[in-house]
């Protein structure tokens, strides 16, 4: 028997998806969590061959979750799940360690191919996403530049971004501007919105 695990935090598309896959005969859903912070816990405690994660989860986020799996159980291999099509986020997920990137509204067999071929050592990643993801390119920002684009998503201020960042608000303006330039946006709350959008975020 596959045994996975199942990360999603609306109840009822997560047991949707358990029933799904367990109806495939050779599937069994060993754990299920509802935050990003409970997956490694659970995976270890489980031991699943395949995570299925959300990638929007309180408690962190699936992308957080899938690197910090890589790191705790390698043997695991991880398929992302999630509602939004967003080119970035594929880069992101496979930069994390996932071995596979579908949509949620996917067949349930198609989901349960995926779970079987990641097994044998496969990457699968929907092919409108891949093209996507391919058409876009990777973010143009660098790491530090999309930590203080993120930071400022909940419209904090220079001075907030600076305090959590440990950065000077020299600093925070420069890669503030810098993103902003590079997003083609005239500003910040445009930039995240761009980030967000293409799921550089």
């Amino acid at each position: 028997m596959i045994r996975v695990l199942l990360a999603e935090d609306q109840a009822l598309v997560r047991g949707a998806l358990k029933a799904l896959l367990e109806m495939e005969g050779d599937i069994v859903v060993v754990g299920e969590a509802a935050r990003a912070d409970e997956v490694v816990p659970l995976a270890r405690e489980t031991q699943p061959h395949v995570a299925l994660l959300d990638i929007e989860l309180p408690g962190g986020s699936g992308l957080i979750a899938a690197a910090a799996l890589r790191e705790s159980l390698p043997e695991c291999r991880v398929v992302m799940l999630t509602t939004f099509g967003r080119p970035g986020y594929v880069q992101r997920a496979l930069a994390a360690g996932a071995h596979g990137f579908l949509l949620k509204d996917a067949p349930a067999a198609e989901l349960a191919v995926a779970i079987r071929r990641v097994l044998q050592g496969q990457r699968v990643v929907a092919p409108d996403l891949a093209l996507m993801a391919l058409q876009e390119g990777p973010s143009p920002l660098t790491q530090r530049e999309s930590e203080v684009l993120a930071a400022a998503a909940g419209g904090a201020t220079t001075a907030d971004i600076s305090a959590s960042l440990h950065l000077s608000e020299g600093t925070v303006r420069n890669h503030l501007s810098s993103a902003i330039q590079k997003l083609g946006a005239r500003t910040r709350t445009e930039a995240v919105r761009i980030a967000k959008e293409r799921g550089w975020l």
